[in-house]
């Protein structure tokens, strides 16, 4: 794949976590992806996807930046969201918060197959004040 080719495949699976069209997303990810060093499989994956979705329920992902070169997409997100409880750990509580993730991508044959995920955990917790309840 080029480098535009890559970079329209990842729009494409971004198009496809913000519709929610989770039935389509074996055409953007491999069945036995792996998800920061682990194999979860594309049905491990898609529960992921799922229940992030269900503690943020406006989860809209945003590229802010994508970089590729093949076979490799790197990636920022940016996220302006409620979640309803807790996210990673932190009490939000339906505070409205805005983080950033960097993600690294694998492809193969067109499809994603390794995932790295890297949260900006920080700004959130700057964000709540720093009254996140230590564990």
């Amino acid at each position: 794949m080029t480098r535009a080719d890559l970079a329209d495949a990842y729009r494409g699976y971004i198009a496809c976590l913000n519709a929610r069209d989770w039935p389509s997303l074996g055409r953007f990810v491999v069945d036995d992806v792996h998800y920061n060093g682990k194999r979860v499989g594309l049905s491990g994956y898609r529960e992921m996807l799922e229940g992030d979705v269900r503690a943020i329920p406006d989860l809209h992902f945003d590229i802010a930046l994508i970089i590729t070169e093949p076979p490799h997409v790197a990636v920022r997100l940016d996220f302006e969201c409620t979640p309803a409880g807790e996210l990673f750990g932190l009490p939000v509580n339906g505070r409205r918060i805005s983080f950033s993730e960097n993600v690294f991508y694998e492809f193969l044959d067109g499809r994603i197959a390794s995932v790295w995920s890297v949260i900006d955990k920080s700004a959130i917790e700057a964000q709540l004040g720093g009254q996140t309840g230590a564990r």
